[in-house]
């Protein structure tokens, strides 16, 4: 444990050398211009299905355990605005959404071609691009997963209670919202574990999962904070007027980005560990 810190710590300078926070921004601007285009093609055909409204509430449900108060309203601005019947529209925002998470995936690449000290020539122009924009449905799999299981978790929690007894309502709702907890926690490892294994040179499922978990750590309780911040504490709105809960939403992305990078850097000085290499932190040039 007390080895597993220090190469924390070194990860953590060696983010700054690598400059993560500029790369984090970059990476959240590309995820702010995916976000709603996304959620507007999500409502668009969850109101071809016969259960839709009900599948839009337990997804606004499954948003509210992540997510800050402020981004939660735009979030269901989003989800409740008028359905787009336009398959030119739809067509659109998929492109405009498609489009966003190509610059994010490129944005999280570059970071973690520093956290390794790969060279910037490694890939091909189009090699790279293509890598990022199948990253795109890739890591898209396990978040479809695990939002199926929030989804439809209110109906198997209120199945388990009907067949449980009245006896076993506490435990068995207790027991359920830790497993919807924990799911969404392990589809969070998992994608960051497909990000890490894909998205540079390919390592081994095993040797990526340190940094997966650690950036999981970091950003589950980092994302508590910043909802209770927001909440109790911070009003953008008397600063950004009606721009506040972008500004928020934005925020929470930086940190989701951040996280994964620093994740990153903890499998790079691990990596340069096993092979015998000097993990301490050294200047790098971004563009080398």
């Amino acid at each position: 444990m007390v080895r597993f810190i220090a190469q924390f710590r070194r990860a953590v300078w060696q983010a700054l050398a690598h400059d993560v926070l500029n790369t984090a921004k970059a990476s959240a601007y590309s995820g702010m211009l995916m976000l709603f285009p996304a959620l507007v093609v999500l409502a668009t055909l969850l109101a071809l299905v016969p259960a839709g409204d009900s599948f839009m509430g337990e997804l606004r449900i499954a948003f509210e355990q992540f997510l800050p108060t402020d981004t939660m309203d735009l979030i269901q601005t989003s989800l409740q605005a008028q359905r787009i019947h336009s398959s030119q529209l739809i067509f659109s925002a998929a492109s405009l959404s498609l489009f966003a998470g190509l610059g994010l995936m490129l944005s999280l690449m570059e970071g973690f071609r520093r956290a390794y000290r790969l060279p910037r020539d490694q890939w091909g122009f189009w090699e790279r691009r293509i890598r990022a924009l199948m990253l795109v449905p890739i890591s898209l799999g396990p978040l479809a997963l695990a939002t199926l299981v929030l989804v439809f978790g209110r109906q198997i929690e209120v199945w388990m209670i009907h067949f449980g007894g009245h006896d076993l309502r506490t435990v068995v709702l207790v027991f359920w919202r830790l497993v919807r907890w924990a799911i969404a926690l392990v589809t969070c490892v998992a994608v960051l574990t497909v990000l890490y294994h894909f998205g540079k040179r390919t390592e081994h499922w095993t040797s990526v999962a340190p940094g997966a978990v650690a950036a999981t750590l970091v950003w589950f309780p980092a994302t508590l904070a910043f909802g209770w911040y927001v909440t109790r504490i911070a009003d953008y709105s008397m600063f950004y007027g009606s721009f506040g809960a972008g500004i928020a939403t934005l925020v929470w992305l930086y940190i989701t980005s951040f996280s994964a990078l620093l994740g990153a850097e903890l499998n790079g000085v691990l990596y340069r560990t096993r092979q015998g290499w000097d993990a301490t932190v050294v200047p790098v040039d971004p563009e080398s």
